[in-house]
C-alpha cells in the first residue's frame, strides 16, 4: 500500500472527510473503578494494586459510586439522556496490560446517550457535534517498551508492565460520525477535544492533564469521494494526548487516506499510532469490530439504577457551563471578540482568570499570557498552559514593574528565567542583579557620555525638539544593559539642558 500523502488542499478537492472521536477521561476518584486500590499518579510501579486490580482468581468487584456520579455529571454536561438502568459487560481481549484478560466496560447499555456539544471555532463559527454515548469502564495498565526506537514497541528488546493504572475509572465519550467539516476538520478535532477537557476540568471530575493521559483521544478518519453518500473505511489513531497532536493527526490521516484512494488502493481498517517526531502515523493492528470482543454481561456486578430525583439532585450541583462562563468573563474583562477568542483558543482562560483574581488587571493578565508567555511556549513547542509559569508569577512580575524595580524589557528576561526553573521573579531579579539602575550618579555619567557623543541631538533638543531625547536615552540604556530607569534618564537629560518636557 502506498504510504505517500497528497497535499491537504488536493485531498479536500477530491474527498470529503468523515470524523469520529472516542475520548477517554480518567476520573480523579480516590480509589479505582471496582476496588479500593488508590487512584494516584506517579507512585512506584505496581504499588497501587489489590487482588481485584490484578484479576486474581476468586475476587469480586464493587462499583465505585463516586465514579457513577461523575459519569452522570458528564452526561448531563454533554446534554445526554441518562439511563434509568444500565449494565457492565466484559470486553474480552488478551494483552499484557489487562491482567484479567478482559476489560470491564459498558456495551449496549451506556450510562449516558444521545447528547450533543456545540463548539465555537477560531473565527467564531459554531459547529454541533452529536454524542452517541458516554460509558463507564476501567483503564488498562501501562506498558513501557525498553530499547528499540524511542520507546516504541517496534524493535523493543523487552517491555515492563505497571498495573497501577489498571482499574482506574474511565469515561469514554463516543461521537456519532461527523460530516461537513471539510477543510476545517483538523481545527474541529482540536476544538472538540479542548472542549471535552474544559468540561471535565470545570466539573472537577478529572485532572484533565493530557500529558499524563488523563484525557486521551482515539481519532477516527475516513474519506468519501465528492458526491458520495457511503462512508469510507476508517482508521483509528489511538491515544493521542495533546491538542496539537489531535489536529495534526487528523490532517495527516486525511492526506494519507487521500493518497491511498487516489492510487486506486483500499484503506485498511486498522488502529494507528501518532509519532510527534515524524508528524506521521504508523500501522498498529487490524481494527476489531464489536463482535470480535465477545461482549457479554458482567456476572459479578449488579445493574446501575438511577432515579429522576437523584439525577436532578446531581444536576443542581453542576457548575456554570463553560459557554456561559465565557460570556460572563468576556463582559467582565472588557475584551473584544477577537481578543477573547484568542484567549480561549490559546487555552489560558483559567490562567487569566486566576491572574485577575490574584490582583492583576484584565489588560495586564492578557498582555503577559498572550504576549511573552505565548512567545516562550511557541519557542519551546509546548502549550502555553504547560509552561511552569503561574498566575502568582505574573502578578509578582507586574508588581516589580509597578514598583519601579524592573522595566518591561527586564521583565521579559526574568520571565524566561522563571520558565527555566530559576525561581520566582523576585528571586531571579535579586540573584541575577537585574534591578533597574536608578542611582543618579551612574545615570548622570551615562547621560554625559551620550550627550558628548551626540552633540547634534543635544542642539535639536535645546532648539525645542524634545522628542529627540529618545535618541539619547537609547545609548544610556545600552550602557546600563537595559537596566536604566528610562523615565529618570529623560528627567536628567532635560534637566541638564534646561528644557521643559
Amino acid at each position: 500500500m502506498s504510504q505517500d500523502v497528497l497535499s491537504f488542499e488536493e485531498a479536500l478537492e477530491r474527498f470529503d472527510p468523515v470524523l469520529g472521536f472516542e475520548v477517554h477521561v480518567e476520573l480523579n476518584t480516590k480509589t479505582k473503578m471496582f476496588d479500593a486500590a488508590p487512584n494516584t499518579f506517579g507512585d512506584e510501579p505496581n504499588t497501587n494494586v489489590t487482588p481485584v486490580s490484578l484479576g486474581l482468581p476468586g475476587v469480586l468487584p464493587v462499583v465505585n459510586g463516586k465514579a457513577v456520579e461523575s459519569a452522570i455529571k458528564l452526561g448531563l454536561a454533554l446534554n445526554c439522556s441518562i439511563a434509568q438502568k444500565c449494565h457492565f459487560a466484559r470486553k474480552n481481549y488478551f494483552y499484557p496490560d489487562t491482567p484479567k484478560n478482559f476489560q470491564t466496560s459498558q456495551f449496549d447499555e451506556p450510562i449516558a446517550f444521545d447528547g450533543h456539544l456545540d463548539l465555537e471555532l477560531e473565527d467564531g463559527t459554531e459547529f454541533r457535534v452529536e454524542i452517541e454515548r458516554a460509558h463507564m469502564e476501567e483503564d488498562a495498565g501501562k506498558l513501557t517498551h525498553m530499547g528499540g526506537d524511542a520507546g516504541r514497541i517496534q524493535n523493543a528488546q523487552y517491555s515492563l508492565v505497571d498495573y497501577n493504572r489498571a482499574g482506574v475509572p474511565l469515561i469514554e465519550i463516543v461521537t456519532k460520525p461527523i460530516v461537513g467539516a471539510g477543510e476545517r476538520a483538523p481545527e474541529l478535532a482540536r476544538a472538540y477535544v479542548a472542549a471535552i477537557r474544559e468540561i471535565v476540568k470545570n466539573l472537577g471530575i478529572s485532572e484533565a492533564r493530557m500529558e499524563r493521559g488523563n484525557v486521551r483521544c482515539d481519532a477516527n478518519v475516513s474519506l468519501m469521494p465528492k458526491g458520495a453518500t457511503q462512508f469510507g473505511t476508517r482508521s483509528e489513531t489511538k491515544n493521542v494526548n495533546s491538542l496539537r497532536a489531535v489536529e495534526r493527526t487528523v490532517r495527516y490521516e486525511i492526506q494519507r487516506h487521500a493518497a491511498v484512494l487516489a492510487a486506486g488502493e483500499k484503506v485498511t481498517q486498522e488502529t494507528r499510532f501518532w509519532h510527534e517526531d515524524t508528524r506521521s502515523t504508523t500501522a498498529g493492528r487490524p481494527k476489531s469490530d464489536a463482535d470480535d470482543y465477545r461482549y457479554f454481561p458482567e456476572p459479578d456486578l449488579v445493574p446501575v439504577v438511577t432515579t429522576a430525583d437523584w439525577i436532578e439532585e446531581i444536576r443542581t450541583t453542576l457548575p456554570e457551563p463553560p459557554s456561559e462562563r465565557r460570556k460572563r468573563l468576556k463582559a467582565d474583562w472588557g475584551y473584544t471578540d477577537e481578543e477573547f477568542r484568542d484567549v480561549v483558543n490559546a487555552g489560558v482562560l483559567d490562567e487569566i482568570e486566576q491572574t485577575i483574581a490574584a490582583g492583576a488587571s484584565a489588560a495586564v493578565a492578557r498582555k503577559w499570557w498572550m504576549g511573552e508567555i505565548a512567545r516562550l511556549a511557541k519557542q519551546r513547542e509546548v502549550e502555553i498552559a504547560d509552561l511552569p509559569v503561574t498566575p502568582a508569577h505574573v502578578v509578582e512580575l507586574n508588581g516589580l514593574i509597578d514598583g519601579g524595580k524592573i522595566n518591561d524589557k527586564l521583565a521579559k528576561k526574568v520571565l524566561g528565567f522563571v520558565v527555566d526553573g530559576e525561581g520566582t521573579p523576585a528571586e531571579i531579579v535579586e540573584s541575577r542583579g537585574l534591578a533597574v539602575v536608578s542611582d543618579d550618579g551612574a545615570l548622570t555619567a551615562a547621560v554625559d557620555d551620550a550627550m558628548a557623543q551626540m552633540p547634534d541631538v543635544v542642539e535639536k533638543i535645546k532648539g525645542g525638539k524634545v522628542q529627540a531625547v529618545g535618541a539619547l536615552i537609547g545609548p544610556v540604556m545600552k550602557a546600563t544593559r537595559g537596566q536604566a530607569d528610562a523615565g529618570r534618564v529623560r528627567q536628567i537629560i532635560l534637566g541638564k539642558l534646561g528644557v521643559q518636557g
